[in-house]
């Protein structure tokens, strides 16, 4: 499947698609949530939430309040790192070249130093309580999948698109980043950075305070249930991908 494939517009705009402009506009995108810096951190504290980091967002925040009375550790430093890279995200453009750098901001602490930054050369699957879930492309078809992947984004960044259409490829853009899974580590959080920044590259920087890492983190195991689409990289059941679809317009109400 394309990330440029409008194979379930129709079924999307029935579900949930035709609610998105509603939704934008009742969104408060005001200052009575937090500030941009703020909502940038709880991305950050969220996404990295989902991947078992264990400091929430109070936590994180008080840590900012009495730096000098927490020890540092390896859980403060990898939100650290992803608000970092939030914050290069948010002022350049939406490119390969840009996700791997934001890569090798937020990987410091998941991966050696010759990893960050870089497309894996090694075979990964995505393992649960029960064992392996998924088996991702092969190492050496990673570059030629991401080149496709990265043509299309530069299409749809190119192309005039309604908000509901920006919506829909957005959750296209992140399902299909990991399905491709090309990080040897730290692909999930690449994959939300992606979807939001596509979102504010179309809509507007404002864009960056919705807040789609709170809502995939508090409803965790529908994200996982939904994302699956099949056992490995050549049997995904894209028919399936409704229900992920679905999730990101939620994060508006």
């Amino acid at each position: 499947m394309r990330i440029t494939d409008r194979k379930y517009i129709d079924i999307y705009n029935q579900s949930i698609g035709h609610e998105i402009p509603i939704l934008i506009q009742s969104f408060d995108f005001s200052e009575s949530k937090g500030g941009f810096d703020y909502l940038t951190k709880s991305s950050a504290v969220f996404s990295s939430n989902i991947e078992g980091n264990s400091i929430d967002l109070n936590s994180y925040m008080n840590y900012e309040l009495n730096k000098d009375k927490f020890k540092i550790g390896k859980e403060i430093e990898e939100i650290e790192d992803l608000i970092e890279a939030y914050g290069f995200a948010q002022n350049i453009t939406l490119n390969e070249a840009n996700l791997l750098t934001c890569h090798k901001i937020f990987s410091k602490t998941l991966l050696i130093k010759s990893k960050r930054g870089k497309y894996r050369i090694e075979q990964v699957g995505v393992f649960g309580k029960s064992g392996l879930t998924y088996m991702a492309v092969e190492p050496e078809f990673v570059v030629k999948e991401m080149q496709t992947f990265f043509q299309d984004v530069q299409e749809l960044l190119s192309s005039k698109l309604t908000e509901i259409e920006v919506f829909y490829f957005a959750s296209l853009i992140h399902l299909r980043f990991a399905q491709i899974h090309p990080f040897r580590d730290g692909n999930g959080r690449a994959a939300r950075l992606l979807e939001k920044w596509f979102i504010a590259e179309k809509l507007g920087r404002d864009f960056w305070k919705i807040p789609s890492e709170e809502y995939y983190k508090t409803n965790q195991s529908r994200y996982y249930e939904t994302i699956n689409l099949g056992v490995n990289f050549y049997e995904l059941n894209h028919d399936k991908s409704i229900g992920f679809l679905e999730m990101l317009p939620n994060c508006l109400r």
